[in-house]
């Protein structure tokens, strides 16, 4: 949904912007809402002759200067639309998530080349985009996702109030991790952590938010019960929460233990917010975390290294408003929502410079 943010972005700056997505998707539906101008293509695979011809009187009829496109599969419609109607405006695939699968056959190449640049949210995405595609390095630019700091921004937040909802005293250390709960997300890490700490240290509540997304209320359960098994009495399961910023102003030690990460939206979200963080050292988190600056980094999968890299905030008052001071300066200066929209506009305007 990050689309619909982008979007927004683009016309407070004066850009013109027409949405193309999925019929009935959830995007869809909330640009109708939004009363965003919208266009709607019923194209879920790859091939779709029909579509792409659908979609290239649309690009033409729009006179657009680019396309922006935040999925790889939609590669396959637009990439054709263009050709259609020999249209050479720029475009642009926004790289989210890493692939396993090499796609660098005649097809593919064909796909790709028509691509101006490929946008990687991270240094790891961009690795991941030169071993699987087919793409020089010069196409592919570093473009971090964004954060609206202004709304997760500790001085604007009240920091009782969630902590008064579930009966957090002054004299306790609130230790959070907000995740879906999903193998590989460290569910495990940090209840062993938990187990270790909470027999050093009586003021500890670790409070976890999040849901088990469908198909995965198993592990879920899973999860739950290894409190039981650690005889744990100060794990606080607090379910799906809107509220993001109430819920981390609430903590004072944010906990990131995820196995793997194309960014880590999450994680800026609570350095924006003023909070130190232990973290695991692995993929995206690397291009946002700073050891030693802004968090501590632990050994992914490592639960015992976890725990120690969390005693050393918990026994330090003074580390942890350091790490959060420079915590949140990190997040305004580099994963700024204003910032990094400027940055794609000045990305368009170098590209339309350079169109042929």
């Amino acid at each position: 949904m990050f689309t619909l943010t982008a979007v927004h972005q683009l016309l407070k700056r004066n850009v013109e912007v027409e949405l193309l997505c999925f019929k009935d998707s959830r995007l869809h539906k909330e640009a109708e809402k939004q009363k965003l101008i919208f266009h709607k293509l019923k194209a879920s695979g790859y091939f779709h002759p029909v579509q792409s011809f659908k979609l290239s009187r649309i690009i033409l009829n729009g006179k657009f200067d680019l396309v922006h496109t935040q999925a790889s599969k939609d590669l396959w419609v637009l990439v054709p639309a263009l050709k259609i109607i020999g249209s050479k405006i720029p475009l642009f695939l926004t790289k989210q998530v890493g692939s396993f699968i090499v796609k660098k056959d005649i097809l593919h190449r064909w796909v790709y080349n028509r691509v101006t640049y490929v946008l990687a949210i991270s240094e790891v995405i961009k690795k991941n985009l030169m071993d699987t595609c087919p793409l020089t390095e010069n196409k592919i630019l570093l473009l971090h996702n964004a954060v609206d700091t202004k709304r997760f921004d500790p001085e604007k937040i009240d920091k009782d109030k969630v902590r008064n909802e579930f009966g957090f005293t002054d004299d306790e250390i609130v230790i959070g991790m907000l995740a879906r709960f999903s193998p590989g997300k460290g569910h495990e890490e940090i209840l062993l952590a938990a187990d270790k700490l909470s027999k050093k240290f009586s003021n500890l509540k670790f409070f976890i938010v999040g849901e088990a997304s469908r198909g995965e209320e198993a592990y879920a359960t899973q999860v739950k019960k290894l409190v039981d098994d650690y005889q744990l009495k100060n794990v606080v399961f607090a379910g799906f929460r809107s509220d993001t910023p109430e819920v981390l102003a609430a903590l004072d030690i944010f906990c990131f233990p995820s196995h793997s990460e194309a960014f880590g939206i999450a994680l800026v979200e609570a350095m924006a917010m003023g909070i130190p963080s232990v973290c695991s050292n692995s993929d995206g988190i690397l291009d946002i975390a700073i050891d030693g600056e802004t968090s501590f980094l632990f050994e992914k999968k490592n639960g015992n290294d976890l725990a120690e890299k969390l005693e050393r905030l918990i026994s330090s008052k003074e580390k942890r408003e350091q790490f959060g001071k420079l915590s949140r300066e990190r997040a305004v200066k580099y994963f700024d929502l204003d910032y990094l929209t400027e940055k794609v506009i000045s990305i368009y305007k170098q590209a339309l410079n350079e169109k042929p």
